[in-house]
């Protein structure tokens, strides 16, 4: 019997690497805010409840070597730091809208099979 892979699944795939360097929820959440307006270092932070310092730049990395995100550097006193998204960073917004869409629109129905299950382990 013969195994078919599929290329997606591929790991020198383009679209796994980009799942793996950008899906993830700080960067979608990054992606959201930096829509609005550029925003520095700290005032990302501050919105991004619960994120540390590490993740975040860890993130900000991430999106700018994917040409998501710029980042500014101000030579102020103390230095400052500022991201914005760039135009490809913006072609995402109809897709993470459409999932954040979704995700709001079924949180319920996600929320009864998450209990369904915990249900079930719990025996």
């Amino acid at each position: 019997m013969s195994c078919q892979v599929d290329a997606v699944f591929f790991s020198d795939c383009a679209a796994r690497s980009f799942f793996d360097q950008v899906a993830n929820k700080w960067s979608v959440m990054i992606l959201t805010v930096l829509l609005e307006k550029p925003t520095r270092f700290n005032e990302l932070r501050r919105r991004l409840e619960g994120v540390t310092h590490k993740a975040l730049t860890q993130a900000l990395r991430r999106l700018e070597r994917n040409g998501l995100v710029v980042r500014r550097v101000f030579a102020t006193s103390p230095v400052a730091v500022e991201y914005s998204i760039t135009d490809l960073g913006r072609t995402l917004q109809v897709p993470l809208g459409a999932a954040f869409d979704w995700a709001i629109n079924h949180l319920h129905e996600i929320e009864q099979a998450q209990e369904a299950y915990d249900l079930r382990e719990e025996r």
